[in-house]
C-alpha cells in the first residue's frame, strides 16, 4: 500500500526547505545556484533525507551541505512551524551532482542537434549544386 501522506510531506518539505535556503544568510549557501533536488521521507514522518545540488558542481554542493548541517536545528524548527507539525522530522542532507549532470546532458544533446542541422544544410547545398 502506497503511503501518500509521506509523499505529500516530502514535497512540502522540499518546497519549504528551498524557501528557507533563500532566507538564510550563510555565504556558503550563496556561492552558486543551490537547489533542493529531492526529498525522501520515512513512512512514519520521523526522518527525511534531503538531496542538495549546485550548478557549480559537487564541491559547492558539499560546502552547502556543511552549512545546512550546522543550521539543522534552525531549519527543523522553521520547518515544524511552517508546516504546523507536532514533530518535525530529523533532517539529513546529502550532496548530489544531478543539476551539473543534467546540464552536461543538455549540452551534449544541443551539440548533436547542431551537428545534425549542419549535416542537413550541407546535404541541401550539395543537392542544389547537382541540380544546376
Amino acid at each position: 500500500m502506497a503511503n501518500h501522506r509521506a509523499d505529500r510531506m516530502s514535497e512540502d518539505i522540499q518546497r519549504e526547505i528551498a524557501a528557507i535556503l533563500r532566507e538564510m544568510k550563510d555565504p556558503r549557501l550563496h556561492n552558486g545556484i543551490i537547489s533542493v533536488v529531492r526529498c525522501e521521507t520515512a513512512h512514519d514522518l520521523s526522518y527525511s533525507k534531503v538531496y542538495i545540488s549546485s550548478m557549480n558542481g559537487l564541491p559547492v554542493a558539499k560546502e552547502a551541505v556543511k552549512a545546512l548541517k550546522n543550521a539543522q536545528g534552525f531549519i527543523r524548527r522553521e520547518l515544524g512551524t511552517r508546516l504546523k507539525l507536532r514533530y518535525a522530522p530529523v533532517l539529513a542532507f546529502e550532496a548530489t551532482d544531478s543539476i551539473e549532470y543534467s546540464a552536461n546532458i543538455s549540452r551534449i544533446l544541443g551539440s548533436i542537434q547542431y551537428t545534425q542541422t549542419e549535416a542537413a544544410e550541407e546535404e541541401s547545398s550539395e543537392d542544389e549544386d547537382t541540380e544546376e
